[in-house]
């Protein structure tokens, strides 16, 4: 196995990243993930219900607590990217998969703010921001494409084949 690859299998800090074979960013990212997710679902039932106050201020703490889980995960997530080599396609692939992740996070702390300064909060969710959670999940879909490309077709925090290997003897 080449070293570049034995590298990016590494945690840069176990302690902060995650010890071999165990990492903390894919398990962090189901919070934003999640979140995110579910802020979409209420913005769209706030449109089919009577009363959809409760399902727009829902979807709006859910916001918050996605980006908040976001910063996590991204610190933990920048510490995986530093193990992989520079130069590389999976450096270039995780480049791309940290700045979709910035942009969206930006763009869910935009939502936030920008359904914060909406006087009637007793209406459905208005079409700004309806549209710009669409969008966001959408690209976080990509993001997250990108993410399983880095685990599961360059084995970046994977163990090893050797190790892997252990888990099917008899």
């Amino acid at each position: 196995m080449s070293s570049d690859r034995q590298q990016a299998k590494q945690p840069v800090s176990a302690l902060l990243a995650g010890p071999y074979g165990h990492p903390f960013h894919p398990i962090l990212v189901t919070v934003p993930i999640g979140a995110w997710f579910a802020s979409l679902v209420f913005d769209l039932a706030s449109h089919v219900v009577e009363d959809p106050a409760f399902l727009a201020e829902g979807a709006q703490w859910l916001l918050a607590i996605g980006v908040l889980g976001a910063l996590v995960a991204a610190t933990v997530g920048f510490l995986d990217l530093l193990g992989i080599a520079t130069g590389t396609p999976a450096f270039r692939t995780g480049l791309i998969h940290m700045s979709l992740n910035v942009t969206v996070t930006i763009a869910f702390a935009v939502d936030f703010l920008w359904r914060r300064s909406i006087d009637d909060l007793t209406r459905p969710v208005p079409a700004g921001p309806l549209a710009l959670s669409v969008a966001s999940v959408a690209a976080l879909g990509v993001s997250g494409y990108l993410g399983g490309k880095l685990a599961y077709h360059y084995g970046v925090r994977v163990a090893d084949e050797a190790t892997q290997a252990a888990g099917f003897r008899h």
